[in-house]
């Protein structure tokens, strides 16, 4: 009885207009009208809603707004109704809003590779500076709804992170075939934490989609066996099974290449099916390494050359001084780093474009040993030579770097380099060297005689003939009856394709439309698009097409990571950062919105 006649006298307490003069409006929470204050939004209980509780509110919490006539409170009282938690809403589609740009900054902020805290330090107080100045006072307010806090950033790029990597998950396990490679590789961070970096391809929506899958800490050592497990925990985890492997790329250390219990081995044992491959790009830096002793030492002398000068930061001074004074292409030596070692070539070409400053400098310097270097024109034509080698091999480097690419495309391109040396030893047997554009350059400009000129370009045969002989060592012959079966399927003979697709193959062969379609789509989109329709003769060619010839996207992927992972950041957990800065697949924002409670800003 005491509680029903409490609520009575609660339900007569009602609000009324002159409560304005005291900062206060109504709000209607369980059936119960209460009052609610027009400046600090604070709700009182329905008991306050008299006079003197109200006038006693406002004149100890906002003894400054006293000179405020009504008409200032009736408009703030409309502005706080339209920002009330109605789910039908403006306000409500505006907290949307504000979320959905959390999530949009954060996303651009993980892509930039940028540290969580610069949504809060920079990019929101500038916007807000922006606003102002461009648009107005007025509309900066609507900014301070968005949460771009250290925290919440990381929480947007966790969110991000999941949804992304349960998109791949389902694309993987929907795939055509059923079937993907990886490739992975292991590096330490600056704070000297190995991770071990993975990434994924797979068919999807008509291509091949290379996708990253995992960052993971190796908190010990780094064996295969350690790798393998931490892979099979994650697939394991996901209901993926090692059978649905079909390829794996590795670099060519013996944990990963052991013919017993190197990784690939434990995957083989797993799935027998799987294709093994060493990375193109690595077999092919150690195939071109071997240098002859005599470029070696020539070698060795511009190194030396180079740090002598770049060692004291008054000698570099002194050069560049000299270069600028007789006016050279350039005024500063480079270093090169013995793990990227094509980066040699850029220091060759530049200590061959400024040879007379070095030469003078080295004069003034009285460095004999180093002087001679650039004064005798057979040391010069070595590096001369040594120049236009590493710019083609360097060349052939590159060609082989990037997404999306086949054991296929890159093999045609590495068949095609040993053409071309075949080709090159045959016209240094006729002394053409077109092909070394600075050593001809410098035997015409130097009036070089024909007997010096025979025994450099002995030298450069001799060169040319090793880096044949380790390229074909690295990279053996690829079997031609798979690899023609998915380049031109019309050129192959019916006895060279398997037993059980030969059937298949001659209604392929037959079909004019299969011709047409192959004369103007990619080989990957063709052999999926035809998957269906020659299901057994697709599939024995996308698992030659599937496995991955190279680990550059790990290369990528780990240079991301130093950049994520600075000094400054060192114990940073950082997947989820490099997820949303590396993966194609983009996180469905608009869904993880509408999971989101919104909140005012605070």
């Amino acid at each position: 009885m005491i509680m029903d006649h409490r609520e009575k006298n609660l339900k007569k307490r009602s609000y009324c207009d002159d409560f304005f003069k005291y900062g206060f409006t109504s709000i209607v929470a369980v059936g119960i009208e209460k009052p609610q204050c027009i400046i600090c939004n604070k709700v009182l209980s329905a008991e306050s809603m008299k006079p003197n509780k109200l006038k006693r509110h406002f004149d100890t919490k906002h003894p400054s707004f006293a000179g405020k006539d009504i008409q200032y409170f009736k408009n703030k009282a409309d502005g706080v109704k339209k920002s009330r938690l109605d789910t039908g809403g403006k306000y409500h589609k505006q907290n949307l809003a504000a979320v959905e740009a959390s999530y949009l900054v954060a996303l651009r902020i993980a892509r930039a590779k940028k540290p969580h805290t610069i949504a809060e330090d920079l990019l929101l107080p500038a916007v807000k500076d922006i606003v102002r100045v461009m648009i107005g006072a007025e509309f900066v307010t609507k900014l301070s709804a968005i949460s771009l806090s250290n925290d919440t950033v990381s929480r947007r790029i966790g969110d991000m992170s999941a949804d992304i990597i349960d998109q791949v998950i389902q694309e993987i396990k929907s795939a055509p075939l059923g079937i993907f490679s990886i490739q992975l590789d292991e590096s330490t961070d600056v704070a000297n934490c190995s991770h071990l970096l993975v990434y994924v391809r797979y068919i999807h929506d008509g291509n091949f989609k290379d996708e990253f899958l995992f960052c993971k800490p190796l908190e010990t050592t780094t064996t295969a066996r350690d790798v393998f497990d931490t892979i099979g925990s994650f697939l394991e985890k996901h209901k993926i099974s090692w059978e649905k492997v079909c390829g794996v790329c590795t670099d060519g250390a013996p944990a990963m290449l052991g013919c017993r219990s190197g990784f690939q081995r434990l995957v083989l044992n797993e799935s027998p099916k799987a294709i093994g491959t060493h990375c193109m790009i690595h077999r092919q830096i150690l195939a071109t390494k071997t240098l002859p002793q005599e470029l070696q030492e020539v070698m060795k002398s511009v190194i030396s050359a180079v740090n002598f000068v770049k060692a004291s930061a008054l000698n570099s001074r002194l050069f560049s001084k000299l270069c600028n004074e007789l006016e050279a292409s350039a005024n500063v030596l480079l270093f090169h780093t013995e793990v990227r070692w094509l980066s040699r070539g850029k220091v060759l070409k530049r200590v061959f474009d400024l040879r007379n400053e070095l030469k003078t400098f080295f004069n003034q310097k009285a460095k004999p040993q180093f002087e001679a270097l650039f004064s005798d024109e057979n040391e010069l034509q070595k590096i001369a030579y040594l120049v236009d080698i590493f710019a083609i091999l360097s060349e052939l480097n590159l060609s082989l770097q990037g997404p999306n690419a086949t054991c296929l495309d890159l093999s045609e391109k590495i068949r095609s380099f040993q053409m071309k040396l075949q080709l090159w030893q045959q016209k240094l047997d006729e002394n053409k060297i077109y092909m070394l554009p600075n050593l001809s350059a410098f035997f015409e400009e130097n009036n070089i005689e024909l007997d010096k000129r025979i025994k450099t370009i002995s030298s450069v045969k001799e060169h040319l003939q090793m880096l044949a002989d380790e390229i074909s060592l690295y990279f053996p012959n690829v079997p031609d009856t798979p690899f023609a079966l998915a380049r031109c399927p019309f050129t192959v003979k019916i006895e060279d394709v398997p037993e059980n697709a030969q059937e298949e193959f001659i209604d392929l062969i037959t079909s004019d439309a299969a011709k047409n379609d192959f004369s103007s789509m990619s080989v990957n989109k063709f052999w999926i698009k035809y998957l269906q329709s020659y299901p057994v003769l697709s599939e024995i060619v996308l698992c030659l097409l599937l496995p991955f010839p190279t680990t550059y996207l790990c290369e990528t992927g780990f240079s991301s990571l130093l950049v994520i992972k600075s000094k400054y950041r060192s114990s940073l957990v950082a997947e989820d950062d490099l997820r949303c800065a590396l993966a194609k697949t983009a996180p469905r924002i608009s869904d993880l919105v509408r999971k989101k409670q919104p909140q005012c800003s605070h």
